[in-house]
């Protein structure tokens, strides 16, 4: 097998390679130019020859070039997030959700099927080896709140009436499943304030904690129209979506960037 000799590889500069907004048609040819070279050295077996072209390439990166940095960190795409209140372990916890007049009437059990998504992605991550969290069923919050309609914005007697010792409180600020200036166009849009009640803080004590507002959008890519079937299926969507974020502020966890 004969090898290519790596002096007679081309010398590539620097910037050789340059932006496409600043080389146009030239920069991309001289950037597949580079890798054609590597496909030569290679078919000829030369690993050497193969290495210097590689070489050349990072030389390009690292004189101020960017073109192929997207090849070379390639895969690093996550991003870990630390818990924003991590207390709720071991601990007996309520979920209170709370929405406006109009969102009820038009979806009735909002604050049921939310807490419930909720409650889900809790009891998930936060039960382990050493670790569980004991969440009172949302369908029994949903009838105290029914039966005692004050306790809808009282998440301290939510917790108390449960024996709670913290309760997550929910206010949804906006829900939307359609869009409202064009109503055959579906793009669901929850914003929400979350903050955490302390049943049995001390009088000196913070008794409220707040964490950061959550903002689901599904489609995130625009709305879309809407079908006989598809307005269940971006709700549902939206809510797991919803259900996460909220979720996410209680424990470690890795996001998508």
């Amino acid at each position: 097998m004969n090898a290519m000799d790596p002096r007679k590889l081309p010398t590539l500069s620097p910037c050789a390679i340059r932006s496409p907004v600043e080389g146009g048609h030239s920069a991309r040819a001289e950037a597949r130019g580079s890798l054609a070279d590597f496909a030569r050295a290679e078919a000829h077996g030369s690993l050497a020859g193969a290495a210097a072209v590689i070489l050349a390439t990072f030389a390009l990166t690292a004189g101020g070039c960017d073109l192929l940095k997207p090849l070379v960190f390639l895969g690093e795409h996550k991003q870990k997030v630390a818990a924003e209140f991590d207390k709720l372990r071991n601990t007996r916890t309520a979920i209170l959700v709370w929405a406006e007049p109009e969102t009820l009437f038009h979806y009735p059990n909002v604050r049921l099927e939310l807490s419930a998504g909720i409650r889900g992605q809790l009891v998930s991550k936060l039960t382990g080896k050493e670790s569980r969290v004991d969440i009172v069923d949302p369908a029994e919050v949903e009838d105290f709140v029914q039966r005692k309609r004050s306790a809808a914005i009282d998440p301290i007697a939510v917790g108390r009436e449960f024996k709670c010792d913290y309760v997550v409180f929910v206010e949804l600020l906006t829900f939307q499943i359609r869009d409202p200036d064009s109503p055959e166009l579906l793009q669901a849009r929850i914003e929400a304030a979350v903050s955490v009640h302390d049943v049995h803080a001390d009088p000196d004590q913070p008794r409220r904690y707040t964490v950061s507002p959550v903002t689901t959008i599904h489609p995130e890519s625009g709305p879309v129209l809407m079908t006989p079937s598809n307005p269940l299926i971006v709700r549902q969507e939206a809510y797991r979506k919803f259900s996460e974020q909220v979720a996410g502020r209680f424990y470690d966890h890795t996001v998508e960037l």
